[in-house]
């Protein structure tokens, strides 16, 4: 497996803080010194733009910048073509949903989920609002696993966008998604992938899987905050117009209002880019590759099942997710309001999150 004292001395916060017991990483996640390194050493070595500057410099950042692309490219398997960096996932969802403004009408049919994280419901919520689409949902059972006799019973022509988490930021299950892209592509519908939760703690082929869109963020796998990955197929990214438009994205344009946008990736990325979080997002990749996926998912979902064993014993304890997949674990005490145990955990150095956890 791998030595977990030795990977506990990688992360500065652990060794800052050794008497806090840390339960936020859904939230966000300790960084390893190679991450923090990586964003100190463009600070103070590299400060450039990349694909602009005429000296050395940029053009070592912009190497390295570009370099990440490939990183991402092989983590989840893809043609570095397809990876656009964002500023996470919420971003890189409100991207995607421009594809539905472009492209729904009346009558048509956007399928999701009740468990949905707010950056995966609202954007479609807005495209709905827009177009005169319709959202239907898929039905859940009560630990939030998705019934796919419901999903197989709501698919017809008229569903054109298939959105959802790969797995629950509060709920922890793993949704079938290869077996909901092989149906969704039945009726030509796409499929758009919330991959916040997932790809930092599980192995992740988007080809394999079939996914149309996936989005994640690098601070949610030990990377830095404020950058992301919007994987796309690169005929629909070909497509799909940008959110935000500015320097970098063009490769022309005219006083007479003609445009000529560059070809994926490059046309989402205008203006200077977060480039010290680009090289800390690829040492992050590194480290858990280092690690090994399959290992990490492995080990938490050890621990997981050790503090379920653990707190049934106590016998007050709610758990709302016994089975999850993986090792996000919903509990309450009998009786207690949330925000109150999160209040008296944080009397006894345990950090956890309370509420909703942007989901309804």
């Amino acid at each position: 497996m791998f030595n977990i004292e030795k990977i506990r001395k990688d992360f500065p916060m652990i060794i800052n803080h050794p008497n806090m017991v840390y339960f936020d990483n859904s939230a966000t996640t300790y960084k390893p010194f190679s991450v923090i390194n990586a964003v100190n050493d463009f600070y103070t070595n590299l400060t450039s733009n990349v694909h602009r500057g005429d000296y050395n410099t940029s053009f070592l950042v912009s190497n390295e910048y570009e370099d990440t692309r490939k990183v991402v490219a092989r983590f989840i398997n893809c043609d570095e073509k397809e990876v656009v960096f964002t500023s996470g996932a919420t971003f890189g969802l409100n991207q995607v949903a421009n594809y539905g403004l472009d492209n729904l009408k009346k009558g048509d049919v956007i399928l999701t989920t009740l468990s949905e994280h707010a950056s995966n419901i609202l954007p479609w919520f807005n495209v709905a609002k827009k177009t005169g689409a319709t959202i239907k949902y898929i039905k859940q059972d009560n630990e939030g696993i998705l019934d796919m006799d419901s999903y197989k019973s709501l698919m017809d022509e008229n569903v054109k966008v298939v959105t959802l988490a790969h797995v629950s930021n509060v709920l922890g299950h793993i949704n079938p998604i290869k077996e909901i892209c092989e149906i969704a592509h039945n009726y030509n519908a796409i499929v758009v992938v919330d991959g916040a939760q997932s790809v930092p703690h599980i192995k992740i082929d988007v080809k394999d899987l079939g996914v149309d869109f996936l989005a994640f963020s690098a601070h949610k796998m030990c990377g830095p905050n404020g950058i992301g990955i919007l994987y796309g197929k690169f005929d629909l990214l070909q497509k799909l117009e940008p959110l935000v438009y500015g320097g970098g994205s063009n490769s022309r344009f005219s006083s007479n209002r003609e445009v000529m946008l560059k070809d994926a990736p490059f046309k989402f990325e205008s203006g200077t880019p977060n480039v010290e979080g680009v090289l800390g997002m690829k040492q992050a990749i590194l480290y858990l590759e280092k690690i090994g996926m399959d290992n990490i998912h492995e080990y938490e979902v050890k621990l997981k099942d050790y503090m379920i064993q653990e707190l049934k014993k106590l016998g007050n304890i709610k758990l709302y997710n016994p089975n999850s997949d993986t090792g996000i674990i919903a509990l309450n005490g009998d009786g207690v309001f949330a925000q109150d145990s999160g209040s008296f955990f944080n009397t006894k150095n345990i950090c956890v999150r309370s509420g909703n956890h942007c989901a309804k």
